[in-house]
């Protein structure tokens, strides 16, 4: 038997882990946090599992000569270099929903906290101090609440804050006002929110626009009551700007649970009992670690069976995958492989063309799926979502995608399309049918076929004439290979011919090959779809 793929644990994760991962696997653990630990355990790894103290770098990367996918438990992914990993074909993923929910409620922790001064009059009374008169807060309710990025977490939080009798408006240019409506919010510009609003939350990602997007102009804008929050990414907020401000009266609080530094235990904004501050638990929820951790073994396992993985993020694809699509990507890497199979060797150039319905969304994912069955079974390593396009262009194909609305015969169909290096064209085609979504081949080197692509599938091009299908069948029948499907196709009667069958088990080479001979085929070619 097969040894196991390798998946290894580099931190502590939630026991669900184990339970998706399933028994096909063999699983390691070692501290990731410890090079000179992380690194040899590297060498046999088809998969490694980490969260934020683990750096899956260049150099971690060179000690890994296996590794498939890197999977993240969590959204970051500060501590994986992913140009590396994309230059290698090795899939990154990470769990982008998984503490969405948590996130949205520290958030909301950390405004009410402040507002009623919770921490410092908490600290208070543990040391034996009742100081009812000193903690006077203020109510959330008919407050002006300024969001700024409305992307899951944000617009969770204003769901959240929408119960407390606020008025929400929010910052955003990336979201139509039509959206923000939908949710009960109204768009504003950032100068307009930071002048109106009494508590401020953000909830964007770090990128280099944003990196310290509320400084020191920002803030003197804000009431002098304001109070602001961020749960986000450490350095949105300039920290050294906010407690200026703090100590200057013109902002009255703030919630943090991220810093510009991390692990952050001194700050000069620990001084004020108006801030409240949290060691970045946006995430350190028991339902957060289990969504990260469940969501990334699934992905593993997908990744390390060769499938489609939907939180991939260097994947080529354009952006997520519509559902529409997923059903098609099984077949269309199927016609791939038949592509292959028919050109016997690797195009000069591959076309996919997509029409019908789906081709009124980004399929630029099928064309990753086709490139993956095109080199399936050309090329030694595993073909990847990730690798197929690296692989295309080392070895100088030419790809195009085109999509066409209009399908005359079938709701949606995919067509493989290529010229080989003597100038020969190969083509085939295939649709999804009735409620079960069946694969079919639809169409071979320009021969109309209808048969469905499963297990192993031979191609015979002769010269029309009566009697080779009783040929062919007598050969199959006395080496034992049974017909599960069959078809003929020809341009004309007496003209050129296709043969295409579906077999329950793979033909012997020898066998094609006295098959081809009996009947004078130009051709035979064979591809396992199983």
């Amino acid at each position: 038997m097969p040894a196991r793929p390798v998946v290894l644990i580099a931190e502590e994760l939630a026991p669900s882990v184990l339970a998706v991962l399933g028994d096909g696997f063999e699983v390691r653990h070692v501290d990731g946090a410890d090079r000179t630990a992380l690194l040899p355990a590297l060498a046999d790894a088809d998969a490694v599992i980490v969260r934020s103290a683990t750096r899956m770098d260049a150099e971690a990367l060179r000690a890994a000569p296996r590794l498939q996918v890197i999977a993240r438990a969590g959204i970051g992914l500060d501590n994986v270099d992913v140009p590396a990993a994309t230059a290698r074909g090795v899939l990154v993923v990470n769990a982008p929903q998984s503490n969405i929910v948590s996130a949205a409620e520290q958030a909301v922790l950390l405004l009410l906290a402040c507002a009623r001064n919770l921490a410092p009059a908490n600290a208070a009374l543990k040391s034996g101090r009742w100081e009812r008169s000193r903690w006077t807060g203020v109510e959330v309710a008919d407050k002006v609440v300024g969001v700024i990025g409305l992307g899951r977490i944000g617009v969770l939080f204003a769901q959240r804050m929408s119960a407390f009798g606020t008025t929400l408006i929010a910052y955003d240019p990336y979201v139509q006002p039509a959206r923000a409506a939908q949710i009960g919010v109204r768009l504003v510009s950032l100068e307009e929110l930071l002048r109106q609003s009494d508590f401020i939350s953000i909830h964007l990602p770090k990128t280099p626009e944003t990196v310290g997007l509320i400084g020191a102009a920002e803030l003197a804008m804000c009431k002098p009551s304001v109070r602001i929050v961020n749960a986000a990414r450490g350095g949105l907020l300039d920290e050294v700007a906010l407690a200026k401000a703090l100590e200057a009266g013109t902002v009255a609080g703030a919630g943090l649970d991220v810093y510009a530094t991390e692990p952050c235990t001194d700050s000069p904004l620990f001084a004020y009992d108006c801030v409240v501050v949290a060691p970045h638990l946006g995430a350190s929820t028991v339902e957060a670690q289990d969504k990260a951790g469940a969501s990334v073994a699934r992905s593993v396992r997908l990744a390390l069976e060769g499938e489609f993985v939907p939180d991939a993020v260097n994947v080529q694809a354009g952006g997520i995958v519509a559902e529409e699509l997923r059903p098609a990507l099984p077949l269309v890497e199927k016609l791939g492989r038949v592509f292959t199979a028919l050109a016997g060797g690797v195009a000069a150039s591959v076309e996919i063309l997509v029409r019908g319905e789906i081709a009124a969304l980004d399929v630029s994912v099928l064309a990753l799926a086709a490139l993956k069955g095109v080199f399936a079974d050309v090329v030694e390593e595993q073909v990847t979502f990730v690798n197929a396009p690296g692989l295309a262009a080392e070895r100088g194909v030419e790809v195009s995608l085109s999509t066409d609305l209009e399908s005359p015969d079938y709701r949606n169909l995919v067509s493989v399309r290529g010229v080989l290096a003597t100038g020969e064209v190969v083509s085939v085609s295939g649709t999804l049918t009735g409620p079960r979504q069946i694969e079919k081949l639809t169409e071979v080197n320009s021969f109309d076929v209808e048969l469905v692509a499963e297990d192993h599938v031979v191609f015979l091009r002769y010269h029309d004439r009566p009697g080779v299908v009783g040929v062919v069948g007598a050969r199959l029948g006395e080496a034992q290979v049974n017909i599960a499907g069959a078809q003929v196709s020809r341009t004309s009667q007496g003209g050129d011919a296709l043969m295409a069958l579906t077999v329950d088990s793979a033909p012997p080479a020898e066998l094609l090959d006295d098959i081809a001979a009996a009947i004078g085929a130009h051709s035979v070619r064979s591809v396992d779809l199983g």
